[in-house]
C-alpha cells in the first residue's frame, strides 16, 4: 500500500450480514428472538471491521486523504420461496430497518474515514429500500431507515461517548442502543437504536451549553419484529411522529420504545 497510494481514491470493503451461514442463510420474514439477536450481532461487526482497517490505513496514510468505501453491506436472507434463485428477491421487515440504522450510525461515526457506503442493492435484490411487482412498488422499512438518516448527510459529525444497558440472550450479549449524531444548519440530529425487542430504553444525553427552542422526532417501530411492508396491504411500518421534551439542565431525556429506530432533532 505504501507505494500504491498515490493511485488509489478509495479502498474496497465488503461484508453483509449471514445470519446462519452461505448456504442456509434463513428466512427474510420467518424468524425468532434468537435468529433476531444473531443477526443484530453479527452486523455489529462492521464496526470492528471498520477500526482495523483504520488501524492499518492510519499508518500507511495517516493524512485521511484516501477513504474507506463500504460498498456492499446489508442482510443477505435465502430468496423468497417460488422466486428465481439468481435474483436474490428477499422481503424486508423491522429486523432490516434496525441493521440499516445501526450501520449507518457506525459509518457515521467513522466519517473520518468512511467517505462513502453503499447499501448492496437498492431495488428487489437483496436489502432493497423498493421491491416492485408489475405497476406496484412498495418502500421497505429500510427505505424509512434511509429517509430518516438523510439529516446526517453533509452534516458535520458530533463524537458520542455512548453509555448503555445491554441486551442479553443465552449468555451473550449486545449494546442496547447504538447511535451517532451530527449537526447542519443549527440543528442537532441524533439517530438511535433500540437493539432490545421487549424491553424500551431510557437515554440521557448531555447538551450542555446550548439552549434549544424546539425539540422534535420520528419513530419506526412496528407491533412485530418481523413486520413488513406488502403489495395491496397497508403499511406496517413507517414513520411515526415521536414526541420529546426539550433539554433540561442541560440534559435531553428519550425513552425509545423496544424495537425501534429514532430520529432526535434539536433546534
Amino acid at each position: 500500500m505504501q507505494g500504491k497510494r498515490n493511485l488509489m481514491q478509495g479502498l474496497s470493503l465488503h461484508y453483509y450480514t449471514i445470519t446462519h451461514n452461505w448456504s442456509k442463510k434463513g428466512s427474510a420474514t420467518d424468524f425468532d428472538e434468537k435468529e433476531w439477536f444473531t443477526t443484530l450481532s453479527k452486523t455489529l461487526f462492521m464496526d470492528e471491521l471498520i477500526q482495523k482497517h483504520s488501524t492499518i490505513m492510519d499508518k500507511y496514510d495517516p493524512e485521511k486523504r484516501i477513504g474507506l468505501i463500504v460498498d456492499e453491506w446489508g442482510n443477505w436472507f435465502d430468496v423468497e420461496p417460488g422466486t428465481n434463485p439468481g435474483f436474490l428477491y428477499q422481503q424486508n421487515t423491522l429486523r432490516d430497518a434496525l441493521v440499516a440504522g445501526i450501520n449507518l450510525n457506525i459509518f457515521n461515526n467513522h466519517a473520518d474515514r468512511v467517505k462513502m457506503s453503499n447499501i448492496a442493492q437498492t431495488i428487489n435484490v437483496l436489502q432493497s429500500v423498493i421491491l416492485t411487482k408489475d405497476d406496484k412498488m412498495v418502500l421497505t422499512p429500510t427505505y424509512y431507515v434511509f429517509k430518516m438518516y438523510s439529516v446526517h448527510q453533509d452534516a458535520t459529525l458530533i463524537p458520542a461517548n455512548l453509555k448503555t444497558d445491554k441486551y442479553e440472550m443465552d449468555g451473550e450479549s449486545v449494546p442496547a442502543v447504538n447511535a451517532s449524531a451530527s449537526t447542519k444548519d443549527g440543528v442537532i440530529s441524533i439517530t438511535l437504536c433500540n437493539l432490545n425487542p421487549n424491553e424500551s430504553e431510557s437515554v440521557e444525553i448531555a447538551v450542555a451549553g446550548n439552549e434549544f427552542s424546539t425539540a422534535s422526532g420520528e419513530i419506526l417501530t412496528a407491533d412485530k419484529m418481523n413486520a413488513y411492508n406488502d403489495f395491496g396491504k397497508n403499511e406496517s411500518v413507517s414513520l411515526k411522529e415521536f414526541s420529546v421534551a426539550k433539554p433540561k439542565d442541560g440534559k435531553l431525556k428519550v425513552e425509545l420504545p423496544s424495537k425501534s429506530v429514532v430520529l432526535v432533532q434539536l433546534k
